[in-house]
């Protein structure tokens, strides 16, 4: 029965990214009536969700903190492609999309999945135990970048209104690249430990007792796989904004509200994962999967929009207004307080999925 259900999951992923871009092939450029829009919702989500097994099953073969590299930078890339593809057929409306789905991206995982992991692994284990060294590193870091980039630019006189000049996006750009860059090398080559999942002694876990790792074959077909997922996701989500789009000022929300929906999408697979590190008291592991999907969102996506910027007309408005940026800080010091001891209990859980519900509150009511 196990082997059958195994087999089942194994054909089903390897399928999903197939059918995807079958689908791409067949809908691209064309106006799509409901009935098409769901059928082409539900292999989306479907493609997303075979993007993040594949990731997994590389994560695995190449263990952490490589794993939560893998996955993270992964999840970004279907981000950084929506946020790109969306804003090219935006217009006006496109303009303030890569900051409100950027910062949708920061407040889900350093709130959402920080606080849903925390809370599951202390109601689980007691506390939820992690390496504060690798993890403040990585907060330090989300920090700065979210700073630089989302809000500076409210404060800049180059440019009227919160944008950035050309001189400054570009500086924006680099520190991001370069910030992500020596984050990455320190993660996985100078300061490894820092980042490994530790016993509630304080002893580094080395290796992953839950499964064996797959073969170099199983993982190279992943890669392939993957790489298939991500341009159906890609192509899909493009083919399905102008629903999403016209979904939400049919509600009469918000259009900040599109950024949302964007990152809950794409980050929701990835809070999957990182429960399932937390049930299992790899709290580092969820914590590497929050904090460098976040810092990757920013290290990648403000570059990307930037390079995008040269072709794309409009402005550019990547900065934070007053409210969210009181988000942002209260963010900040809320984690720094979480990081510090090195464990958790479920208040601090608590803490963070209530911030993450007031910024949900805030960007349907602003």
């Amino acid at each position: 029965m196990i082997a059958r259900v195994g087999s089942f999951a194994t054909r089903w992923t390897s399928a999903a990214p197939l059918l995807a871009v079958v689908m791409l092939v067949l809908t691209w450029g064309r106006d799509l009536p409901a009935a098409v829009v769901a059928l082409v919702t539900v292999v989306l989500a479907g493609a997303v969700l075979a993007a993040v097994h594949h990731a997994e099953v590389i994560a695995h073969r190449v263990g952490e903190p490589f794993g939560s590299l893998v996955l993270a930078v992964a999840v970004t890339v279907i981000e950084v492609a929506l946020i790109v593809t969306l804003m090219a057929d935006g217009g006006d409306k496109g303009a303030t999309l890569a900051r409100d789905t950027v910062f949708a991206a920061v407040m889900i995982t350093c709130n959402g999945i920080v606080g849903i992991s925390l809370l599951v692994a202390s109601l689980r284990h007691g506390t939820a135990v992690f390496n504060p060294e690798g993890t403040g590193a990585a907060l330090a870091t989300v920090a700065t970048l979210a700073t630089l980039s989302l809000v500076l630019p409210t404060f800049t006189t180059s440019r009227p209104g919160p944008e950035f000049s050309g001189v400054q996006l570009t500086f924006a750009a680099i520190s991001s690249l370069v910030l992500y860059g020596l984050f990455v090398a320190t993660q996985t080559v100078r300061h490894r430990d820092y980042f490994l999942p530790i016993t509630r002694q304080g002893e580094v876990i080395t290796a992953d007792d839950h499964a064996d790792a797959p073969t170099a074959r199983t993982a190279l077909i992943s890669l392939g796989l993957l790489g298939l997922a991500l341009i159906g996701v890609v192509g899909l989500a493009k083919g399905v904004s102008p629903t999403i789009e016209s979904g939400v000022e049919a509600a009469g929300l918000p259009h900040a509200v599109v950024g949302v929906i964007i990152a809950l999408l794409v980050l929701l697979p990835e809070t999957i994962a990182a429960l399932r590190s937390a049930r299992r008291d790899r709290v580092q592991t969820s914590l590497n999967l929050a904090l460098g999907s976040a810092m990757a969102s920013i290290g990648l996506t403000i570059p990307a929009v930037a390079l995008a910027s040269i072709w794309l007309s409009g402005p550019l408005v990547l900065g934070l207004g007053a409210t969210h940026m009181v988000l942002l800080a209260l963010t900040v010091v809320v984690s720094s307080l979480t990081v510090v001891p090195g464990r958790a209990t479920p208040l601090q859980g608590g803490v963070h999925l209530v911030l993450f519900a007031a910024y949900l509150e805030l960007a349907i009511n602003p």
